[in-house]
């Protein structure tokens, strides 16, 4: 017993939906890394300069899909013959929206986009180079540089109303603790 109706097709679905049978792409990974392709069995050849390689794979898909105006099932076999499939779907075309004469209401969100932050530097010593840094009241996390020394910025509004306006940098490796003062 079925107990929802039917789904009913809207102008908007049918814009979108891919069709039934979609061109099939295989893609096959050579052990240097360089890719061959073919769409329904026909090479793709519509290459660059030099050879498609991993690091040009989204290229590759743009140029077969032509920008992604044709969907297609893709299917990429490694050489150690591992298989991925996929289905890249269009792009939903954008569409210009004509400026309104109205100007737009203030929100809270656009009043915090045009806030300016209010920083405080805090900078110790005796870190691990390249050691996560704790900064408590844990408002964010830093890495210690290259010579053992961390160094955060705090957004003083961050901090909560009546705090101590102090500032603890732990070493999550070395053990290191330094309390400093914000300005």
């Amino acid at each position: 017993m079925n107990l929802t109706s039917p789904r009913r097709s809207t102008q908007n679905d049918d814009e979108n939906m891919a069709p039934v049978e979609l061109p099939h792409v295989l893609v096959t990974v050579a052990d240097d890394g360089t890719l061959t392709a073919t769409v329904d069995g026909t090479p793709f050849d519509e290459s660059e300069a030099s050879a498609w390689t991993r690091a040009t794979f989204g290229r590759l898909m743009d140029a077969i899909t032509k920008d992604r105006t044709i969907a297609v099932r893709v299917e990429v076999r490694e050489s150690d013959g591992s298989v991925f499939t996929d289905i890249l779907r269009t792009r939903k075309p954008r569409r210009a929206v004509a400026p309104s004469d109205t100007p737009a209401l203030e929100t809270r969100r656009s009043r915090h986009a045009r806030r300016v932050p209010r920083l405080s530097e805090v900078t110790a010593e005796g870190f691990v180079p390249g050691e996560d840094v704790a900064v408590a009241t844990i408002v964010s996390h830093t890495d210690a540089t290259g010579t053992g020394e961390a160094r955060a910025l705090v957004d003083l509004d961050d901090l909560p109303e009546g705090s101590s306006r102090e500032v603890i940098l732990l070493g999550r490796i070395s053990g290191t603790f330094a309390v400093r003062r914000l300005i």
